[in-house]
Formats: C-alpha cells, structure tokens, sequence
C-alpha cells in the first residue's frame, strides 16, 4: 500500500529521508487521502448543482408587479409561466425552478431519462427531486439513452404544452 504513495511529495519521509511505514501509518494516510478525494468530488459536484446555478440565472422580483428576471431581461408574469425540458440534468433544474418561481409557475412537462428518479433518491439527493404537489409532470423514458415509446410520449406531451400557449405566455426551457 505504501507504495501507491511513493509518488506524493513528502509522502513517507522524514526530515532525514524515507521511513517504513506502519500498517496504522498507511491506513491513516489511506483515509486522510479518502477524505481529501471525497472533499475534491463534493466541490466539483457543488460547482454544478443546478439550484446554486439557477438562482443566479433567474431572479423573481415580487416589489409590485411580480416579475422574471434572466440575465438582465424581464418578463412580467401574470399567471403565464410554463415549463418544458429534458434531458439528465433537468429534474434537478426543474426543482430549484419550482423552489424558485413557486406558485407562478403554472404548470410543467419535463422528459427524463428512466431511472434519474430512483438514482436521485438512493443517492440522497432530494433537494434534486420535485416535492409532492408539484406542477410539473415528469415523464421517463429512453432507456439506456435510446429513443423508445415512453421519450416519444414525452415530447408529444412537450409539444402540446407549447402548442396550447398564446402569444402572452412565457415558456422557460431547460435543457441539459
């Protein structure tokens, strides 16, 4: 084991040059080493969450007239705000738009594929899943990637959402 380290700086040396290393040595610096790989994943990871993301891309306004604000552009809203997406990401992306925007979120179809669901809940990742009552319908298919019945069925279910809104509906699109 020892010598999986041999290439770090420092590693197993003492002022005066290399030293053997104890089994409880190894271990302890096998973890410290664990540690360190799980603190790197975690901040990688946390770089790319998409609520920290998108509470920065999408800004609600509530002073008067409630409005959307995107990257500088702002879209009143007046119970017209729909949702669409797809894609591996977008179930996270879709439950920090719903935490942010709230009721004023009128309804949603997200197409994801099977299995992001169950995946999210074993990982303990709930902050990526939607709450109970939600407005948006989430749709699973194309296992393994590959289009199937359940992805077609989804983006029919996407295009008759965007197809039914008028010209005074704003529809926020997450595609990941």
């Amino acid at each position: 084991m020892a010598s999986a380290f041999k290439g770090l700086p420092g590693f197993g040396r003492n002022y005066g040059g290399p030293v053997s290393l104890s089994a409880s040595k190894v271990a302890l610096h096998s973890m410290a080493l664990w540690e360190h790989g799980r603190h790197l994943f975690r901040s990688a990871v946390g770089r790319v969450l998409p609520a920290p993301m998108l509470k920065k891309a999408l800004v609600l306004e509530t002073d008067g007239c409630p409005t959307l604000v995107v990257q500088g552009r702002s879209f009143p809203l007046r119970r017209n705000l729909y949702l669409v997406g797809f894609g591996k990401a977008v179930l996270g992306m879709a439950a920090a738009v719903e935490d942010i925007l709230g009721d004023h979120l009128i309804r949603g179809v997200i197409s994801i594929p099977l299995g992001i669901q169950a995946c999210l809940q074993q990982a303990g990742m709930g902050e990526m899943l939607l709450k109970p009552g939600s407005r948006i319908q989430v749709l699973e298919g194309a296992k393994h990637n590959l289009p199937d019945r359940d992805a077609l069925r989804a983006a029919s279910a996407i295009h008759e959402l965007a197809d039914s809104l008028t010209v005074e509906d704003l529809l926020l699109v997450l595609i990941s």
